[in-house]
């Protein structure tokens, strides 16, 4: 990807009027530029307003708002959730939002862009702040519900806008997917240490010291760590957590925000490519078609073994994490066991 010097403002903002129902991500790559351009063509006509993208700034302002949706994507999938930007932990490599409906892991250095968006409809003005990295690719987004103070949400836009307003930004190019990497010198260290674990966050500290990754790992360390699983694995995980009402942990992330839903879900539509979670607090709306690997995961913690089913994209960039759930309501890890057992496998696909 190139950066948005390649058209002005002016070329941006027709575009958007020639394409009203595209996506922006689709028409952002549709015009070779990042998203983050797409908005700052607004500024100019009063659409939007760059804000400071700081964390520590912007996200203890949320609570102001009330009821808003949170949303976390990447090219392959979209996860939406309902509630109240409360109970932030800032921290300088990650910063948190955690409570019972928006659960937040935020890298604050990918927060490089910020805008508070407003769009007039036919019927209505739509209310957004959105985030973007260095290359313009949103990293989070939200949305003002129909509950949201949008006067609270007005005046943090201008408690945060910044002295510069420009109608054009120059942006870094789109970093790609870190390939798979092994290292089968080192699997009998992989398989002690993997035994040693308490803590699922150990793993990738455990990976880089081998010089491998997330993919690269899984795809040599073998039973009983990993199984790989066919690809149409999460779908039939997805339609096994709907009917069994199994609380599970969904996690859908990029390089600045990763984004959690916990608890059951309850209605599936399917739609072309799209499978979509259709709740009335969550949404997911997952590209099937881009899932290239699957894998279910066991870790060893002080709590217990944490079961996992991961996807990832033919590039080796991760799609999603399903977790099973351990909270104080239950512990549903021995049952998301059984489901992940129960998946087709590459060997024992599906009839």
């Amino acid at each position: 990807m190139g950066n948005s010097n390649t058209l002005t403002a002016a070329q941006i903002r027709q575009a958007i009027l020639d394409n009203p129902k595209k996506r922006a991500r689709d028409l952002a790559d549709s015009l070779n530029i990042g998203e983050a351009a797409l908005v700052a063509a607004q500024v100019t006509v009063g659409g939007a307003t760059k804000i400071t993208a700081d964390p520590n700034a912007l996200i203890p302002r949320l609570k102001e708002l009330g009821p808003v949706m949170a949303l976390t994507r990447t090219a392959s999938v979209v996860h939406e959730k309902d509630g109240i930007y409360d109970n932030y932990h800032a921290g300088d490599h990650a910063s948190m939002v955690l409570n019972g409906a928006i659960d937040l892991r935020m890298f604050p250095s990918h927060w490089v862009h910020a805008f508070a968006v407003r769009v007039e409809g036919d019927e209505s003005v739509r209310h957004s702040i959105q985030i973007f990295d260095a290359a313009g690719d949103a990293v989070h987004k939200i949305h003002a519900r129909q509950g949201t103070d949008i006067a609270a949400l007005e005046k943090l836009t201008v408690d945060l806008a910044t002295d510069d307003q420009p109608d054009t930004l120059t942006l870094a190019t789109r970093q790609p997917a870190e390939a798979p990497k092994s290292n089968t010198a080192k699997l009998d260290i992989l398989r002690s240490e993997w035994d040693r674990m308490t803590d699922t966050h150990q793993f990738l500290r455990l990976t880089s010291k081998l010089g491998m990754n997330r993919l690269g790992a899984y795809r040599i360390v073998g039973d009983p760590y990993v199984q790989r699983l066919h690809p149409d694995a999460v779908n039939t995980a997805l339609e096994q957590l709907v009917a069994t009402e199994l609380p599970s942990m969904i996690f859908v992330g990029n390089r600045g925000c990763i984004q959690i839903h916990s608890g059951p879900i309850h209605n599936l539509r399917k739609m072309g490519p799209w499978q979509n979670v259709m709740d009335p607090e969550f949404n997911l709306h997952l590209r099937l078609d881009h899932i290239a690997e699957v894998y279910a995961v066991h870790k060893p913690t002080r709590r217990g073994m944490a079961h996992s089913i991961e996807a990832f994209d033919k590039d080796g960039a991760i799609i999603l994490q399903i977790f099973g759930m351990r909270s104080d309501a239950g512990d549903f890890t021995e049952k998301f066991a059984a489901l992940c057992a129960a998946l087709p496998t590459l060997e024992k696909e599906a009839v």
